[in-house]
Formats: C-alpha cells, sequence, structure tokens
C-alpha cells in the first residue's frame, strides 16, 4: 500500500514538474518551435512517465526513508515537533515575503531557484531556533498562563522560596547507568514528565564505545535501561534534542537547562549535588533516597549475615545486607564465607552510606552469663 502511494504522489509531482519546468527545458534546447512540444498534456504525460520510472528504481529507497523517518517522529516529544513546525512555518512565510520581487522577473534563476534556496534555508532555520530553544519557549509560555490565571481570579502573585512540584526531572548520566531510576518510575513515585537530554544520550554512546571493558559495559546497560523505560507506557519521558554549545562540561549544561524550564536534576552524583546546592538548582538524589528507605536497627538487633571477608581492624570481618550495607563484624576473620548470626552494637551514616557494628551473638551469651554467674555468687555470699 505505502508503495502504491509514493508511485502516486511520484507521478503526481511528475506532472507538476512536466507543465511547470519542460517547457523552460524545450526553451533553452531550441525545441519550444516544436508545437506539440508546447501542449501542457504532452508535457504533463513525459514529466509523469520520467518520475513513474525513477519511482520504480528509488521507491524502496523512500519507504527505508519513510520507515526510518517515523521512528524518529514517534522518538520525539510533542513539544518539540509543534515549535519545530511553528519555526518551520515562520522561516517558509519569511522567505515568501523576502522573494515576492524575484517572482516577477522572467529569469528562472531569479523567480525559481533563488525563492526555493531561500525557502529551504530559512526553513532549516526557523526549525532549529524552535527546537533548539523549546524549553525556553515552554517557560515563557508557562510563565504568561501562571500570570493570566492570577489576573483571572484577580491573585495578588507572591514569591515563593521553594516550589513543592517541578514538572520535569532531568536526568544525568549517572543515574541513567546505576539503573534504579527505572524501578523508581515505574513505581509511579516520579511524577511529571523525565527528560532526557540528548547531550546526555551522547555522553552515554561516548562511554558505550569506550577502549575500557568496565565503561563500556556501563554505557551500554545506560543504553538499554533508557531503552526500556521508553517502551515502558506507564512512564512518561520524553527526550530534549536541545544544547548548549559554549558550555563543554554535560554538568553544566544539566544545570542550565533546569534553570531554562525550571525543571530538578535526579542524579546520584555526589559531586554534581554539591554544585546544584550552589547553584541553587533543586536535586533529587536517589543515594539519599535510598539512605532514607533503608530500615533502621537499633543496637541489642540480632541479624543472620554472611562473613565474605576480614576487616582491617581488630580481626574484624565484612558482610554485606541485601541493600548493599555494609556490616562490620567484631572478630569475624574467624568466620569467613560462614552464615553467622549477630548483634547490633552501634550504626554510623557517612556520606558513601551506612556503617553497622556488630559482634558474634554466642559472644555476647557468654559474656552475659558470666554476668549472672557473678551475680548468683554475690547474692550466696
Amino acid at each position: 500500500m505505502k508503495k502504491r502511494v509514493i508511485q502516486i504522489l511520484t507521478v503526481l509531482i511528475g506532472i507538476g514538474v512536466g507543465v511547470g519546468v519542460l517547457p523552460l527545458i524545450w526553451m533553452q534546447l531550441g525545441l519550444f518551435n516544436q508545437v506539440w512540444l508546447r501542449l501542457s498534456i504532452v508535457n504533463a504525460l513525459i514529466g509523469a512517465v520520467i518520475f513513474y520510472i525513477l519511482s520504480l528504481i528509488s521507491t524502496n529507497y523512500i519507504l527505508r526513508l519513510v520507515d526510518r523517518a517515523e521512528r524518529r517522529l514517534n522518538d520525539l516529544s510533542t513539544g518539540y515537533i509543534a515549535f519545530g513546525s511553528l519555526g518551520l512555518i515562520i522561516g517558509l512565510v519569511l522567505a515568501n515575503i523576502i522573494s515576492i520581487p524575484l517572482y516577477s522577473m522572467n529569469h528562472p534563476i531569479f523567480s525559481i531557484l533563488i525563492p526555493v534556496i531561500l525557502m529551504v534555508f530559512f526553513g532549516y532555520l526557523g526549525f532549529r531556533v524552535g527546537t533548539r530553544r523549546i524549553g525556553e519557549w515552554s517557560h515563557i509560555f508557562q510563565s504568561r498562563n501562571k500570570k493570566d490565571e492570577a489576573k483571572s481570579d484577580n491573585e495578588i502573585i507572591k514569591p515563593v522560596e521553594k516550589k513543592d512540584f517541578y514538572q520535569y526531572k532531568i536526568l544525568d548520566t549517572s543515574v541513567i547507568i546505576d539503573g534504579r531510576i527505572y524501578a523508581i518510575a515505574k513505581t509511579g513515585f516520579l511524577e511529571g514528565t523525565i527528560l532526557v537530554p540528548t547531550f546526555v544520550v551522547h555522553e552515554l554512546q561516548l562511554i558505550s564505545d569506550s577502549s575500557d571493558a568496565l565503561k563500556r559495559e556501563r554505557g551500554r546497560r545506560g543504553l538499554d535501561i533508557l531503552n526500556t523505560m521508553r517502551t515502558d507506557k506507564n512512564i512518561n519521558m520524553e527526550s530534549y534534542e536541545g544544547d548548549y554549545d559554549t558550555i563543554p562540561e554535560v554538568d553544566m549544561k544539566l544545570l542550565k537547562l533546569a534553570k531554562t524550564i525550571d525543571g530538578i536534576v535526579v542524579t546520584n552524583d555526589y559531586n554534581l549535588n554539591k554544585v546544584s546546592e550552589f547553584q541553587k538548582v533543586p536535586v533529587l538524589n536517589v543515594n539519599e533516597l535510598a539512605r532514607t528507605l533503608k530500615p533502621t536497627v537499633i543496637p541489642g538487633e540480632e541479624m543472620t549475615v554472611t562473613v565474605i571477608k576480614a576487616g582491617t581492624e581488630r580481626q574484624q570481618g565484612v558482610a554485606y545486607l541485601e541493600d548493599g550495607t555494609m556490616v562490620v563484624v567484631e572478630d569475624g576473620k574467624f568466620f569467613i564465607n560462614e552464615e553467622l548470626k549477630v548483634v547490633v552494637t552501634s550504626a554510623l551514616q557517612t556520606d558513601a552510606g551506612r556503617m553497622i557494628f556488630t559482634k558474634p551473638a554466642h559472644s555476647t551469651k557468654g559474656i552475659q552469663s558470666e554476668d549472672n554467674k557473678s551475680k548468683n555468687e554475690n547474692k550466696k555470699k
């Protein structure tokens, strides 16, 4: 069906070219004195036949281009297409206004070729301006809508120190590679729109092409997570095609974008978090969320762990809980690769995570039994 439609459209284009262009070609070749070449129906048939033959040769290639264009459009956000189309229309209108004096000239270069070149140039320029500044346009329209609503309701707009809701959650490279963002988004805790800038995707691509095997694996994992999130219908995710060519660092681009569209950066990068606080850009840190959601432990609580390696001091052993929390076991060096019941003595919260200090439960029971024995002896005396 698509092939037939393309062939019909190609033939129609051939008819238009035949009627409009072929007489000029005959005139340049000195064949316009032939009466039959002056007939529009003849030129239309010649153009239709030529373009039909071209369609037979190029239809498969055109179909591949159309399919690729459809996939590309499906990946683009509605705002990107809307602002791009608006910029394209404005560019074409400007090109036609500039070309008005040229249409009156009889020479085909001035009346046909130059206007076409102007339309292509201004159309492309308008499309690029519309799409590269999409964040600024959205912010302008949102600001105007808020002002109009405030005026209609006779409200006085007061400065708000801190917002409760940000429409755009902008993902950085580290949080995509980490992978937990997909689980968080899938549960529905991230309201609004998850925004993935193209410069972040480009950085992921560079990492996935790295010569270092570990970096390459991390980059590919990040791209796989993005593709999985995009295909999930329960996740509202869009891409941002704009860029800041004058800013070389991706982190600085993220902060600039967040300021421009009034968004919030989602990351697990400690340094980016600090820079964001300094520049007063709101941040959601996945590591902080994970630390907050970890269950609390109190001294005296028992748990069962598997000691996997020796510690650094006092014959310590090291174990890990399922969520990755490090458990330091006193005298645990003697129980490596063994399942051991331990008692919590204290817990320490650090920037890198939480550490739980414990000692084997049997040693605690031994101490308790010695204390009970000494108490009984004192009673007898």
